[in-house]
């Protein structure tokens, strides 16, 4: 006899129906094998019994089961498991599962090394960097709730719950070319802009119409990670240059393109990423002559333009590009909350009709609603006045930090203060390591991150990119001491 007393479970404060609920159990029991085919159930009064339940809720039980052909009746013999359901698995009743969760595929398929998993557990006692992140808690979620209830309010709403153009919303398209004419010095209309879930998305499609394999992109011997993974995985030849003061040495690019053919050129032009420095007026101008000259693109990822304290923002090389080569990505992402997946590509028509037709594939659209959030969001003019509030925040926290640092931890690292961004680019004392670092800030509660990914070219410059904006001034204040808690342990053990 099966022990269906034991083995199934009703909850009586569920909102599925009792019925149901042994219905989906013996789902799982037929399909696991612990009831095989031809076995015969009890009958509907006898398991009533044993259940405690009215016999019409066994009956139900068993009429949707036939009707799903997990049973079959058969007259004057009783009910039974449907003789033509395959055996999957026969397990004995008895056994116990430890853990019912599948683990390990029954089929072979690829993995991708290159693609590293992301740790997103966070402990409350734990201080974790990042290489430059925004404050949440300083989102405006009020005004943009209340921009989205009055949207999803509106009678014609239902308009936008269709499926709707790859493109994204045809409002926010236009809010953004106004929006970034006026602000960046573009000269684009709606036609040029893919609206994308952040500026990751807007990299990927076009490393995926730019690049074949063995196609060569040029990137600075310091680099954004995942720009890397981005282009390594459409099988790229990156070729590195070298990064000063003044942002990638384009000399190096014109020698290059005279001996090779070159796909596109990846900067972060106006606070390089890493390093933060910004790529001077001159390289510019030789880099879109160059690109136009040789006819390559330039993927130029603006990630942190709103974010300037010492001088007005540097107008991107898309603001200055008459030929069609700059491809222009960026997010309001950084500026508002990571959670708020609204980016942009902005290209020719030709590039950004493929890309759409590309990002239809892969994501058929983005969010309609929040889309038209956020284009009534940037034309009240509460992004502005949220830029303008976090600026202030952060560059006082960016202050702060740069001055304990350089009063506490002054023979530890070297720096730059940034004129702009999230970030301050450090340079250890080449006397220790980071793993050095990472390891015994692990036992002070403070989380230093993967520090390799910032010498990608394996340079040894022994410098992190570390974040100060997602911190207030008593968090900096702590991340401090614990870095100097740390780093004097190991001067101790060093001696």
């Amino acid at each position: 006899m099966f022990p269906y007393k034991t083995t199934l479970k009703i909850d009586k404060n569920s909102k599925e129906p009792i019925y149901l609920q042994l219905a989906n159990q013996f789902i799982v029991l037929m399909s696991e094998g612990k009831l095989i085919p031809g076995t015969k159930l009890t009958s509907s009064r006898a398991l009533a019994d044993l259940l405690q339940i009215h016999r019409k809720t066994v009956v139900a039980c068993y009429e949707e089961l036939l009707l799903q052909g997990w049973l079959e009746s058969i007259p004057k013999k009783g009910t039974f498991v449907n003789t033509n359901l395959p055996i999957i698995q026969q397990l004995d009743f008895t056994s116990k599962i430890d853990n019912p969760q599948k683990q390990k595929a029954g089929f072979i398929f690829y993995k991708n090394d290159r693609f590293p998993i992301k740790d997103t557990n966070r402990k409350e006692d734990v201080i974790y960097l990042n290489d430059g992140t925004s404050d949440t808690r300083l989102t405006p979620t009020n005004e943009i709730a209340r921009i989205y209830r009055r949207i999803a309010s509106k009678k014609m709403v239902y308009k936008h719950l269709d499926y709707t153009s790859t493109y994204g919303n045809t409002q926010l398209r236009e809010t953004l070319a106004e929006y970034l004419n006026a602000s960046r010095g573009l000269k684009i209309t709606k036609d040029n802009i893919l609206v994308t879930r952040g500026s990751q998305m807007g990299m990927w499609l076009s490393s995926q119409l730019l690049i074949q394999p063995d196609d060569i992109i040029v990137v600075g011997d310091t680099n954004y990670s995942s720009a890397d993974i981005t282009f390594i995985h459409q099988n790229a030849q990156i070729k590195r240059i070298t990064v000063d003061n003044n942002g990638l040495v384009v000399n190096e690019i014109e020698e290059l393109c005279k001996k090779q053919r070159i796909k596109a050129v990846y900067t972060t032009s106006h606070h390089h990423h890493p390093s933060t420095v910004t790529l001077s007026a001159e390289r510019r101008i030789h880099l879109l002559n160059l690109a136009q000259k040789y006819n390559f693109a330039i993927i130029e990822d603006d990630y942190d333009y709103d974010f300037n304290y010492n001088h007005a923002p540097i107008l991107p090389l898309a603001s200055h590009d008459s030929n069609g080569n700059v491809i222009y990505i960026g997010s309001i992402c950084k500026t508002v909350a990571p959670v708020f997946r609204i980016g942009y590509l902005i290209a020719s028509e030709d590039f950004v009709t493929e890309a759409s037709k590309l990002r239809g594939f892969v994501d058929r659209q983005g969010d309609a609603l929040l889309e038209l959030t956020f284009s009534e969001f940037i034309k009240s003019g509460d992004l502005d006045r949220h830029i303008r509030k976090i600026i202030k925040v952060y560059q006082q926290r960016r202050d702060l930090f740069c001055k304990l640092l350089n009063e506490e931890l002054k023979d530890y690292f070297e720096f730059e203060i940034p004129k702009g961004g999230m970030a301050v680019w450090l340079q250890l004392n080449k006397k220790y390591s980071w793993k050095d670092v990472a390891i015994e800030a692990k036992k002070h509660q403070l989380e230093i991150g993967d520090w390799k990914r910032y010498d990608l070219a394996n340079l040894n410059h022994n410098a992190m990119r570390v974040g100060f904006a997602s911190y207030d001034e008593t968090e900096i204040i702590a991340l401090i001491q614990k870095l100097k808690t740390t780093l004097n342990i190991i001067k101790k053990a060093h001696n």
